[in-house]
């Protein structure tokens, strides 16, 4: 899928409720669940883990199965792998102005604009040009 198509979609999901481990737009997403509906990933995809886990390895190895990783700035497209809080990771869909994300907190996916408020841990790219 084309990077814009990556923006596209994951914009399309902008007001999508959030939902601890969903997997459905109609039902609810969290943000493995809009990562999974914005890149169109038909691979495999954890469920079962906890908002707040330590395994740092376990997230980068997941990603990269899934995509090819970044060594430089994030580009339009890109999935964030963001570290949210103490041993709390979180995903995102950076779009070039900004970041879309399944927030918690305000119970909806959301854009943020500018840079992501949290550190980036990595960047990967999951769509094909």
């Amino acid at each position: 899928m084309p990077v814009g198509d990556v923006v596209e979609r994951a914009r399309s999901l902008i007001g999508v409720p959030f939902s601890t481990h969903g997997r459905d737009p109609t039902a609810g997403l969290d943000c493995v669940g809009l990562i999974v509906c914005a890149t169109g990933t038909r691979q495999p995809v954890p469920t079962g883990y906890t908002l707040r886990n330590a395994d740092e390895a376990r997230w980068r190895n997941i990603l990269d199965q899934h995509g090819t990783r970044r060594a430089g700035p994030s580009q339009p497209g890109d999935v964030l792998f963001l570290q949210a809080g103490p041993a709390q990771f979180h995903f995102g869909i950076w779009t070039g102005t900004g970041l879309v994300h399944a927030d918690a907190r305000l119970r909806r996916v959301v854009e943020l604009p500018g840079d992501s408020p949290w550190p980036v841990i990595g960047a990967w790219l999951f769509s094909k040009e």
